[in-house]
């Protein structure tokens, strides 16, 4: 491609709104122009290096099995009825309706649509197990858009769907799209973790995330110094021992603690160690009222409090709430004398305490010694906080550390969850209907491509690994006013795209230094320059990656291409 014949509308100046590398270069670059918030057109180079990421996808999707269609954007709301998600989805599912008032999605997932088909179109074993996918434009209403392409409302997708007649059956695709995963993020040259998850509002069980490290990742992974265990630390088991103290019981005693509300404050004041504190939240749980204990230097975790009581919904309580409950404000409540109507639910933490503090559910007053099963009874102990670094490992090996990560794939055992809500049913050898089981694997292909662009870059521009660059090569003839440049950068165009090195040749009238800034800005593997020894037959070959330049006789010119790629 002659870089006058394309649009690439590189910027000198830093985005203002920009807040990542990712999004900063690819805006500067000329990659990306927003639209909205959120919203993002892809200029040709981003359009050429998705489509490399998304043939990698096809070709390991293929090695798996999996026979690719395309699916509607615009989905019917009855289809998300029948699966009960138009009514628990929430906000980001963007709604409308047609001009005769008929309600629809633009679809942020494709689970309705797909079991409705394959529920019409395989009705036998015999056609099961099936796996089919798609790549497509996917839609979510954000709360709040930010960091590019990473978190927009529209955004390119890759999502599976597997329908199988048994456990094993999925188990098997399961984990050839495990490694079709560990494939397609290999050969984009990242550097990632396959990590434990929770299914969020996908639902399902086992499932795992593929989390591309990176500082300015919105999750934190949990992963063992000592051996391959990782996990999003909303799923991350704690794996303690809790030995009660041989501290004798003393008697409950009520105190004044005014204006001692956080668990700092009523620490320094009663000059207690946070972890004698108990920390009391009250959640509505299933819209019905629950208290939850966790011990004070300790964070709650509510994926873990919702999977702990198999809820369908969890959220905190808010302060009004609250006082209509316990009379009392946020900062001074607590599990002793509650209602009889409201159960308890805490960390395995919390059964060990002894002589502890908690609020009295009266303003500016907490309990000194308070002894859980003595004072307050729990209707259930579980593991609902957060894993803290420096825990043991689940596994038992080693001790965790933490580490921030960017979503880019999620794989799901969805087993019956959307079958038995949509009735979705095959027949059996002997012509009796189950729910199909099923499973569901999602890859974000625009993000994938911004975290690339995040591990893959320096202070001059991007620096793309070749299997998903926009171009090979950027071949730069120095001066087009030179007719012994131009001639020589014509005629290695014709040849390295003879050769299938997919070249860009900068053909613009623009000063030296324009073009140099332009092409370590935009990134391409190598840069081949025409300038003033080509006369003489010799160009100067830059690697981009490491800066390394040569000069190299054009008639050697292929040979020190060939052997370059092959190291890169």
């Amino acid at each position: 491609m002659r870089q006058s014949m394309t649009l690439i509308p590189t910027l000198r100046e830093l985005p203002s709104d920009a807040e990542i590398k990712s999004h900063q270069l690819l805006l500067r670059a000329g990659f990306i122009k927003q639209i909205a918030s959120g919203v993002y057109s892809y200029l040709p180079l981003a359009k050429k290096a998705l489509d490399n990421i998304e043939q990698i996808v096809r070709e390991e999707m293929e090695k798996a099995g999996a026979a690719e269609l395309l699916l509607p954007a615009l989905q019917p709301a009855e289809l998300w009825q029948d699966s009960g998600r138009w009514y628990t989805y929430g906000d980001e599912l963007m709604r409308m309706h047609d001009r005769h008032d008929r309600s629809f999605a633009l679809g942020p997932t494709h689970e309705e649509v797909i079991t409705s088909i394959v529920s019409d179109g395989v009705p036998s074993y015999k056609r099961l197990p099936i796996t089919l996918y798609q790549i497509q434009t996917k839609f979510r209403d954000e709360k709040r858009p930010r960091f590019g392409l990473l978190r927009g409302r529209e955004f390119i997708m890759k999502d599976a769907y597997s329908f199988h007649t048994s456990e094993e059956s999925l188990d098997d695709v399961y984990l050839k799209m495990y490694q079709a995963y560990t494939n397609i993020f290999t050969r984009c040259g990242l550097d990632f973790r396959a990590v434990l998850a929770d299914s969020g509002a996908i639902g399902g069980k086992d499932t795992q995330e593929f989390m591309v490290l990176s500082e300015i990742g919105e999750d934190t992974i949990a992963y063992s110094d000592s051996s391959s265990y990782a996990a999003n630390i909303e799923m991350a088991e704690v794996n303690c021992d809790y030995e009660k103290s041989a501290e004798l019981e003393k008697e409950l005693t009520k105190v004044d603690t005014p204006g001692q509300k956080t668990i700092a404050e009523v620490s320094d004041f009663l000059d207690v160690q946070a972890s004698n504190i108990i920390k009391s939240l009250v959640m509505i749980v299933d819209e019905e009222p629950v208290m939850v204990l966790v011990r004070g230097d300790h964070e709650l975790n509510d994926i873990k409090v919702k999977n702990a009581l198999d809820a369908d919904s969890v959220e905190f309580a808010d302060e009004d709430h609250t006082k209509e409950l316990l009379n009392c404000s946020f900062g001074s409540i607590g599990p002793v004398n509650l209602p009889s109507s409201l159960k308890i639910i805490a960390d395995k933490a919390v059964e060990s305490m002894m002589n502890a503090v908690c609020g009295a559910n009266d303003d500016d007053c907490h309990y000194v010694n308070v002894v859980p099963g003595r004072d307050f009874q729990v209707e259930t102990y579980a593991d609902i906080r957060f894993i803290q670094e420096g825990d043991p490992s689940p596994d038992g090996k080693g001790t965790i550390r933490f580490a921030r990560g960017i979503e880019v794939g999620h794989i799901f055992k969805l087993g019956t969850t959307y079958s038995e809500a949509m009735s979705a049913k095959y027949l059996d050898e002997n012509g009796k209907s189950h729910p199909y089981i099923m499973g569901c694997y999602g890859i974000g292909v625009s993000r994938t491509l911004a975290a690339v662009a995040e591990q893959f870059n320096d202070e001059n521009g991007l620096i793309w690994p070749t299997n998903i660059a926009p171009y090979d090569i950027h071949l730069i003839p120095v001066n087009m006013k030179d007719a012994a440049q131009e001639e020589l950068a014509e005629r290695l165009y014709n040849e390295l795209k003879g050769h299938r090195f997919n070249v860009l040749l900068d053909d613009r009238n623009e000063r030296p230094g324009v073009k140099f800034k332009d092409s370590d800005l935009i990134g391409m593997p190598v840069r081949v320059t025409v300038g003033k020894k080509a006369a003489e037959g010799i160009v100067e070959v830059k690697i981009r990656k490491t800066g390394e330049m040569q000069e190299v006789k054009v008639e050697q010119l292929l040979d020190v291409l060939t052997n370059i790629f092959k190291e890169l």
